[in-house]
């Protein structure tokens, strides 16, 4: 079997809400310019008391699909990577599958954090060669909602957003998964985290509500632990796909700050002019970073046929990953 699996369609969503850096340095007594200068951030968009996940994610989904242009009832597979689902039960995916009328398409969430969408789209491509049909991959946050206002390391950083892959089959070795390096470093397990809402803390009458929201034990730590964990393995998927960096028309990284992926992008020696970069628009909506950020950069300059891409991401759990792709 020599079938490989294609991207055939990009699409991403953010809700309507706008919010300039201004307004969380003044709610937080920050100085004008203090979350640009350590973040990369000028704004980012926040879901409105309406929007739900599954909302935001049939949209960047239906966006792909009609970039595909494909029948949606040969579609086999929906895998949602989110961190912020509908409910803690049923996963979201089976009503995102629904609402885009992927009638014989099974559907579930895969909960990644940050590296979501990388473990995915290599669990969708898999799904594809094995299958020969089509899988659509769709990445989704609503963070906002997670955010600790007590906790500045993540009230500056977090977005709500939504990005889409769609996958299908071919017969070109060359299009692709070419290379795939994932890793997890549950030494890390506590650096980012919702404390409590999981079955080893669960709600409870008494529960103090921060501990339901997003914090980030030690940013230095963090930081330092995500370069590490992009770089190796960018040059893992690299070596496996028999690509040198050089080769790599656009690194796409998680968006999670740009001092992280600029230092990821140095240490691999891609050039800053081939790092796609969406976090001062966007901000850092985990998962749904590389998505978003391959449907607009494709919108902005169509990737060709041919082009080597670089992805990678690290982050809660720890956990990461990095794909070489080829269009």
């Amino acid at each position: 079997m020599n079938r490989s699996a294609r991207i055939l369609g990009f699409g991403h969503h953010v809700p309507s809400r706008k919010v300039p850096n201004a307004e969380i340095e003044t709610s937080l007594g920050l100085d004008d310019g203090w979350i640009e200068g350590r973040t990369g951030i000028r704004s980012r968009y926040w879901a409105e008391p309406q929007d739900t996940l599954s909302g935001l994610a049939a949209k960047a989904g239906d966006m792909a699909l009609r970039a595909a242009g494909i029948d949606r009832c040969g579609v086999g597979l929906l895998l949602l990577a989110t961190s912020t689902p509908d409910h803690l039960l049923p996963p979201s995916a089976p009503l995102v599958a629904h609402r885009l009328a992927l009638t014989a398409a099974g559907g579930v969430d895969l909960a990644g954090a940050c590296a979501g969408f990388i473990y995915a789209l290599t669990f969708a491509d898999g799904f594809v060669r094995l299958h020969n049909k089509p899988a659509l991959v769709i990445a989704a946050n609503i963070l906002s909602r997670r955010i600790n206002p007590a906790d500045r390391a993540s009230a500056v950083l977090f977005a709500d957003a939504a990005g889409a892959v769609m996958l299908g089959p071919s017969n070109d070795p060359v299009q692709g998964i070419l290379g795939a390096s994932v890793a997890s470093e549950g030494a890390g397990y506590g650096l980012i985290q919702i404390p409590a809402g999981g079955s080893s803390r669960p709600f409870a009458d008494e529960l103090d509500i921060a501990e339901t929201r997003m914090t980030i034990a030690n940013g230095r730590e963090v930081f330092v632990k995500a370069v590490e964990m992009m770089s190796r393995c960018s040059e893992e998927a690299l070596a496996t796909a028999n690509v040198s960096a050089a080769e790599i028309a656009r690194f796409v990284p998680h968006q999670a700050n740009a001092r992280i992926f600029n230092a990821v992008g140095k240490s691999l020696g891609i050039a800053d002019d081939r790092i796609v970069k969406t976090i001062a628009d966007y901000g850092n909506s985990s998962a749904a970073t590389i998505p978003l950020s391959l449907s607009v950069a494709h919108a902005a300059r169509p990737f060709q046929q041919g082009e080597k891409l670089l992805l990678a991401a690290a982050g809660a759990g720890l956990t990461g990953g990095a794909l070489v792709i080829g269009m």
